[in-house]
């Protein structure tokens, strides 16, 4: 079992960028495999990037090239960088961890204006 805290959403303009963390309440260096979703309000939450314990790193094709996901063992944290934020990057991210079972964070507002 993990428990998982997300924070660094926020309001940014259009262009801007953000870093969100995903803090972990026990080591991760064990968890394969970790990533981040988004949802907006009637949608389907929808993958956006995910990486794995090996260095395997997939990302959704509108985010390539923006955004960068990454993992530091020693600090248990999961981070998304995202550059060049637009209007429709706009949602809730939520990290995730497989443990076994998929365990999810609550989430962290991020809002792109135009």
């Amino acid at each position: 079992q993990v428990q998982l805290v997300e924070s660094g959403g926020g309001l940014v303009q259009t262009g801007g960028s953000l870093r969100v963390s995903c803090a972990a309440s026990r080591s991760i260096f064990s968890i394969d495999a970790m990533g981040w979703y988004r949802q907006v309000p009637g949608k389907q939450r929808e993958l956006v990037a995910s990486i794995t314990s090996g260095g395997g790193i997939n990302y959704a094709a509108d985010v390539k090239g923006r955004f960068t996901i990454s993992r530091d063992n020693a600090k248990n944290t999961l981070y998304l960088q995202m550059n060049n934020l637009k209007p429709e990057d706009t949602a809730v991210y939520y990290c995730y961890a497989n443990v076994g079972h998929v365990s999810w964070g609550q989430g962290t507002q991020v809002t792109v204006s135009s």
